[in-house]
């Protein structure tokens, strides 16, 4: 008896000390670059995809801070017994918000699901050519994944698959499914202004847009009707300070509420900050470096495990992450199933890569370039010391480096346009599926259309028929099986150098509550407020 008393004191204790959120005030997000586009089907950037998570929804969603599937436009799903087609019953009553550009009461139907998905693959659809490439679209194969998207009434949608797709569902939720407002899209034709749908928003998600300074700052409300319940704050600025140090001295100063990507070297010192509390988390990520296949001499795979013996990884990830990663050997995390532990990578070895490159008749070396990222990542906090590092260690091998880079949106451009030699990128993952990584960035389909996600330009029909194959699998020990064949020719054939996963950091002050990261790199406001 007193045991069950002592329990109902410490819950009713509970609930008298649990903090009701305050609603209202202005958080300011301070966050290292721009996004490219507001149309989150053309981006492939975190950037990007932080400003989109703000204004659309998906049909389905991530659980905040896990990525476990949720409803969120679509109520319920059905999937026939075959896997290839799946029915979605849709969320009635729900609004595309309005601003000053779009007027109009536009519920979310059928139509909308239809237009956000069919302009990726349609040919003939009016939006196909708006905006640029499909890039996500275009990595992921799904041009030969889906057959049809098919409005069955005003709430339902049934989309036909070619193949059966393991991670769909999962896809889904991903920011390149998105859904856009078909009946503004329709307005902004008739218009002429149909490239207004990257640069001006309009969503059913929890913030409305409302302005955006190029390289500065978008700024967004409140949605006040939003069909799961408004935001605790009244309005959200993602602010640009491209410095990490420039954005810790922001936080100390308390100009922002929350920043992006510090560097390692000052996380001590925020945390020991009496105003300031971090939030750690080991990231679904993988920095890298990607030899490009189309230049010589890296389509000789001699040169490759040469310059992957050339680098001191140990060192570089000492002294650039200072303990806030760990070296990386495989194109996945360790924290992702099917990670194969029985990788070693390629070590660190001079007399190797010397003997490598001779072998390969490039005794006395040659000249290239590294691209180096000019903005921090959260699988990489300082691209340009990472590029000296590896300039430096290849020089004691005869390869004479030179470092280039451009502004975050030019970068990744020209990047996916193959014009660089070795590139500085990283990944981090979407939906929690091997998938994700393995096919979207390195299988053959990534890479045979110009804008690619593939960087290397990598197209090795054994990888790509084994990730291919993992895909239509749902038994995951089968799929653990083909994804550690794919990660052994990965290792032999050294499309890239992995460098890095990194530990996620996300500062904040003391006020800011109910902020979690997103183990798929996400960002998200919804639920966070400050304490008044």
């Amino acid at each position: 008896m007193k045991k069950l008393i002592l329990a109902m004191f410490v819950f009713l204790s509970s609930i008298a000390f649990a903090q009701t959120p305050d609603v209202g005030g202005t958080l300011v997000f301070g966050r290292s670059g721009d996004s490219t586009s507001m149309d989150p089907s053309h981006a492939t950037d975190g950037e990007s995809f932080y400003a989109a998570s703000a204004v659309y929804d998906n049909l389905v969603q991530f659980k905040y801070g896990s990525t476990e599937i949720e409803p969120a436009l679509a109520t319920s799903w059905e999937v026939s017994n075959d896997g290839l087609e799946y029915t979605f019953k849709l969320r009635q009553g729900v609004y595309f918000s309005k601003t000053k550009y779009f007027k109009t009461k536009s519920e979310f139907t059928s139509a909308d699901v239809v237009f956000s998905l069919k302009r990726q693959f349609d040919k003939s659809h009016p939006y196909n050519k708006i905006g640029g490439a499909f890039k996500y679209w275009s990595a992921m194969d799904m041009s030969n994944i889906v057959k049809d998207i098919i409005a069955v009434d005003k709430y339902t949608v049934k989309i036909t698959l070619k193949k059966k797709e393991a991670p769909f569902i999962a896809n889904l939720a991903m920011e390149f499914a998105m859904i856009l407002s078909n009946d503004y899209a329709s307005e902004l034709a008739k218009k002429g202004k149909e490239g207004d749908l990257g640069k001006k928003p309009v969503g059913t998600g929890p913030f409305v847009f409302k302005k955006w300074v190029k390289d500065d700052k978008i700024i967004y409300s409140a949605n006040k009707n939003y069909w799961n319940g408004r935001p605790y704050v009244d309005k959200l600025i993602f602010k640009v300070i491209t410095n990490n140090a420039v954005r810790a001295a922001e936080l100390k100063a308390g100009s922002i509420h929350i920043m992006d990507f510090p560097n390692p070297a000052e996380v001590a010192g925020l945390e020991a900050h009496k105003n300031i509390k971090l939030v750690k988390q080991e990231g679904l990520n993988v920095g890298y470096l990607a030899f490009n296949f189309e230049r010589k001499p890296f389509d000789n795979k001699l040169v490759r495990q040469a310059i992957s013996h050339a680098i001191n990884m140990e060192g570089i990830v000492k002294s650039v992450y200072e303990g806030l990663g760990k070296v990386a050997t495989n194109p996945i995390p360790p924290t992702m199933w099917s990670y194969d532990k029985n990788l070693k990578g390629y070590e660190y070895n001079i007399e190797k890569a010397k003997a490598l490159l001779k072998e390969a008749g490039f005794e006395n070396g040659f000249e290239t370039n590294i691209w180096a990222m000019p903005v921090a990542r959260p699988y990489n906090p300082n691209g340009r010391k990472v590029a000296e590092a590896m300039q430096a260690d290849l020089a004691k091998v005869g390869i004479k480096v030179k470092i280039v880079s451009y502004d975050w949106g030019t970068y990744l451009k020209k990047s996916s346009m193959g014009e660089h030699d070795m590139v500085l990128l990283g990944w981090t993952g979407d939906n929690g599926d091997p998938d994700n990584f393995l096919n979207v960035l390195l299988s053959k389909h990534a890479a045979m259309n110009k804008p690619a996600q593939n960087r290397s330009f990598w197209k090795n029909e054994e990888f790509t028929a084994l990730v291919d194959q993992a895909k239509e699998i749902t038994d995951v020990t089968k799929r653990t099986a083909l994804y550690e064949k794919a990660q052994a020719i990965f290792a032999e054939e050294a499309p890239w150098k992995p460098v890095a996963h990194s530990i996620v950091v996300q500062p904040m002050l003391e006020k800011v509550n109910v902020f979690k990261l997103d183990p798929v790199g996400k960002r998200r406001f919804k639920e966070v407020w400050l304490k008044k």
